[in-house]
């Protein structure tokens, strides 16, 4: 696997430049290979700017510089001028555009360290196309400059085809590169990768990324603007989305107008922490949300559940009090309509049967809108939801959101590797920040504590307010977080109640528990041999997206080998 800078790459990417990048970033043969992606060129020999797609970089063989063409046709006339798909007549043409990025590269190189050896090479990829049997025999590039559709089977063996083929070729032609030899070992590589796209850090204040993040966040895109007015045109509708699609801040926006409109109504949702939430953001109508459990303690005449509770007052005890209560009252408790956040964990009959009677029309012609994830975010891991409310609700529409709206890309990228999301997050709203989660590795013997102090310096360096980190566990007892003796720990660690951290104060939690909610920075721990291999994704899934910036996980190496399938 080959070293990507930066190590995703954007969905706006052209097909061929995301072909080649898995390509590369997948195959276990580039694993000492250095590779920068859409490297920006200041100083361009040929005009203002410019840009590389890829540069190569492969100890003991060369440098390569790759100019990517994803059209399914080109065309050049007679008078020199390209057309590359449909785009418009340029006068210059890829192997141009190539040659120009190279010269670009070697002479900003030679101005900082000694390149007489290091054989710098370019090349078109054309890899919409067999451009192989299609472009002619010209004396204006050579044979092993052209790759198409055909080398994509083995990106990497066709980049070492043309990098013997590109040090072959200057051999024949410079003195230094006719034995062979060349001056580029891995400590060479990684020079020139570090002088091509250097590291550095501009630092802004805390508040004005607090206030950046927070107009990012709450700022509709155009999918859910569809999503609203579908919303508006529909009398029952589910709003299905992966993790970070904005549903919650739809649910809210859409109980917002109804009420706004005059209707009567009410907004559930499933997990604890999440209802204090949304009762704590709509506080002007907070007698008309919660979750869906304490709206059937209400109706049942309950102020709590009775001592020793267990799943089965919850899932039948309960919506059995509540229906006949509902049975009983008839037009009294009825609404106008109902939003119902969470929907994957309240799908079953029992609940159905009660939202039947609780809204005006019943399921089958009330004003009901639901909002739910169907990829792994069910706790009870209900299969066959999805059918269940199209057999109860039969003009049920369905609006799907894909955007993540939530978490920065490099987050999203690395949520698709360790939950298994397939097909996974692809479109993001969020601008990239260049920072990668980080991963830490503890052993048996190590101390969890100090390591979780440790990842909180790390990111109250960044900048983050200890209200701002927030610590999951799948341990529902004895986690690091909460059974810590760290003085300090134990000083600014407190449970996480739904409402927001007060200054000073970091709120750990259950990752099942924060289900819903989310915080800029998160610290996913104790990923060890006590988590469950049946819900090792789903865990990730809900925890990995928590957050909203940073991430850091602290794992087992040999749990984490475990469930990617043998690789870290």
């Amino acid at each position: 696997m080959a070293r990507m800078i930066p190590s995703y790459c954007s969905f706006e990417a052209p097909p061929g430049e995301q072909a080649i990048f898995k390509g590369l970033r997948d195959d276990s043969e580039t694993s000492t290979w250095i590779v920068l992606h859409s490297l920006a060129i200041s100083d361009h020999v040929g005009q203002v700017e410019g840009e590389a797609d890829f540069v190569v970089i492969v100890p003991d063989k060369g440098v390569l510089l790759l100019e990517v063409k994803s059209h399914l046709s080109v065309e050049r006339r007679d008078d020199g001028m390209w057309k590359l798909g449909n785009g418009e007549y340029v006068s210059r043409g890829p192997f141009k555009q190539a040659n120009e990025a190279m010269y670009s590269i070697r002479s900003f190189l030679a101005k900082k360290m000694s390149v007489g050896n290091v054989p710098i090479v370019s090349a078109v990829w054309f890899t919409g196309m067999r451009a192989k049997v299609r472009l002619p025999t010209t004396p204006e590039w050579h044979s092993w400059q052209v790759l198409d559709s055909e080398d994509l089977r083995s990106v990497s063996k066709s980049i070492l085809r043309t990098l013997d083929a590109g040090v072959q070729h200057l051999g024949s032609k410079v003195q230094q590169f006719s034995n062979g030899k060349m001056d580029l070992d891995s400590k060479t590589a990684e020079r020139i990768a570090n002088l091509l796209r250097p590291k550095f850090e501009v630092a802004i204040t805390a508040g004005d990324r607090r206030n950046h993040r927070q107009a990012e966040l709450m700022r509709f895109v155009e999918e859910q603007f569809y999503a609203l007015d579908a919303a508006s045109d529909n009398r029952s509708i589910l709003f299905s989305g992966p993790a970070g699609s904005g549903k919650t801040l739809l649910a809210m926006e859409t109980f917002r107008r109804e009420l706004a409109q005059g209707h009567t109504g009410r907004l559930f949702c499933f997990n604890r922490l999440l209802g204090r939430r949304l009762v704590d953001e709509l506080s002007d109508t907070s007698s008309l949300v919660g979750t869906f459990h304490q709206e059937m303690l209400r109706l049942a005449g309950l102020s709590q559940a009775p001592p020793g509770s267990g799943e089965a007052f919850w899932r039948v005890e309960l919506p059995e009090l509540a229906f006949d209560a509902l049975t009983g009252s008839g037009a009294e408790e009825q609404y106008d309509f109902v939003v119902l956040d969470e929907v994957q964990d309240l799908v079953n009959d029992a609940y159905l049967d009660i939202l039947d009677l609780m809204v005006k029309g019943g399921l089958c012609q009330g004003r009901i809108l639901f909002f739910g994830d169907f990829e792994r975010q069910s706790i009870f891991e209900v299969s066959g939801g999805l059918e269940m409310l199209r057999e109860r609700i039969p003009h049920l529409a369905h609006f799907k959101l894909v955007m993540n709206c939530r978490n920065l890309p490099r987050i999203g990228y690395q949520v698709n590797q360790l939950s298994h999301f397939q097909p996974g997050y692809e479109k993001f709203r969020r601008s990239d920040d260049g920072v990668d989660p980080l991963l830490l590795a503890y052993n048996d013997s190590d101390d969890r504590a100090k390591m979780l102090k440790n990842a909180i310096s790390m990111l109250r360096q960044e900048g983050y307010s200890l209200n701002e980190i927030t610590v999951l566990s799948p341990a529902r007892t004895d986690s690091t977080a909460e059974s810590t003796d760290d003085a300090w720990l134990r000083q600014v660690l407190t449970p996480a109640t739904g409402i927001r951290a007060r200054p000073g104060e970091i709120h750990y939690s259950t990752i099942h528990a924060f289900k819903g909610l989310e915080s800029p920075a998160v610290i996913v721990a104790d990923i060890d041999q006590n988590v469950s291999a049946t819900m090792f994704d789903s865990l990730f899934y809900i925890g990995l997206t928590r957050a909203t910036d940073r991430l850091v996980v602290l794992f087992e190496p040999n749990v984490l080998r475990q469930a990617l399938g043998g690789h870290t």
